[in-house]
């Protein structure tokens, strides 16, 4: 018998993995440190028990793009349903917007250390990867991104901020430059808001329908509800109308609308989420400072660091022995020795600080 074949390009890839080792303390995806309130859960059980399970969900997702369009919508700029397009996670929304607009022909430019799946998913849909390196501070360099997109004429530009695994946030005036210059070539800039209520700015400021800009968000980190797998892009109606013609029908079933929905009535409670992250977050960076450790500034629910000597590798396996799993980052561009830590609750922080401690005075 003869087996089918992978495609060529995809022959050597390795899947995107994050290790899921059973451990005390986890603090290695970036999720939030604590479910959403009970009431939440409840609502959610109630919508579960009464959807219509024999008829397939509503395909346009009426009531829950209805409520995002309402939710980002400002007195000076008004967000619209037409404007918003939600999937299974802000995963899919990227690839969606990829099979779209980029694809075999065409190219990706994306700027590393950056979120991976970036360019695998460029990758898995047949695009051309280019890569740009960010500065030592871990910030895009305007002049070279402009570049960059005058010599390769991207069909797709991705911009994470804050970047993911850096936490670096990046300024008004280089996302405005880029705009321009993807523009000018006839791309497409996609800003990656995944940890976007961290950030003071977002690039929805500046989205009007004659801006070729799409910023994604996710209901992973925030909203603590990474176990539902929703995210969205609000873009101008062109650019939705030319997602609906691509994603699968029915690809966002009903109970999965119903919990975008609801989370949406705990607003308060997110906003203290958030507060309480960037309290603990500001904990663990005097802390891993004080342990001697390099610590890049954080507008995320993560913080990056290098421990002395750099020896990330060894650092992460002890941690595990002590049952505190945080991300080995050493693989990736530029990051050799650093490991990236998840803001999780008091207990499980205090946890990592101490095992963190006591492997670097082994």
């Amino acid at each position: 018998m003869t087996r089918p074949t992978v495609r060529d390009d995809l022959a050597s890839l390795d899947g995107y993995h994050s290790p899921q080792v059973d451990v005390d303390v986890r603090l290695n995806t970036n999720e939030a440190p604590a479910a959403p309130p009970e009431a939440f859960a409840e609502a959610v059980g109630r919508a579960a028990a009464s959807a219509a399970w024999h008829r397939y969900p509503d395909r346009a997702a009426t009531a829950l793009r209805t409520a995002l369009a309402d939710l980002h919508s400002t007195p000076d700029r008004p967000v619209s349903i037409d404007q918003v397009f939600c999937a299974n996670g802000s995963n899919e929304v990227l690839q969606t917007i990829l099979l779209t607009y980029a694809g075999p022909g065409r190219s990706v430019l994306t700027f590393e250390p950056t979120y991976a799946l970036h360019s695998h998913i460029a990758r898995l849909t047949g695009a051309n990867r280019i890569t740009g390196e960010r500065n030592d501070d871990f910030l895009i360099d305007v002049d070279n991104a402009v570049s960059l997109i005058n010599e390769h004429r991207p069909a797709v530009t991705f911009v994470c901020s804050p970047n993911n695994p850096t936490g670096m946030i990046e300024p008004t005036e280089t996302m405005l430059t880029m705009l321009d210059a993807v523009e000018s070539v006839g791309g497409l800039l996609v800003v990656d808001e995944a940890y976007g209520q961290f950030s003071d700015w977002s690039a929805l400021a500046v989205l009007t329908e004659d801006r070729s800009l799409a910023v994604s968000r996710t209901y992973s980190k925030t909203w603590a509800m990474a176990g539902a797998r929703l995210g969205y892009v609000i873009a101008p109606t062109w650019l939705v109308a030319d997602l609906d013609k691509v994603v699968l029908p029915y690809h966002l079933d009903s109970v999965k609308q119903a919990a975008g929905l609801a989370a949406l009535d705990f607003i308060g409670d997110m906003e203290e989420r958030v507060s309480a992250i960037v309290e603990e977050r500001g904990r663990i960076t005097v802390r891993l400072n004080d342990l001697g450790c390099t610590v890049w500034p954080s507008g995320a629910n993560f913080v990056l660091f290098r421990p002395p000597a750099g020896d990330g590798d060894r650092i992460w396996a002890e941690l595990v022995e002590r049952s505190v799993l945080i991300r080995n980052t050493a693989s990736w561009n530029h990051l050799e020795g650093c490991l990236r830590v998840t803001v999780g609750t008091q207990e499980d922080n205090t946890r990592f600080l101490d095992a963190l401690e006591a492997v670097l005075n082994a």
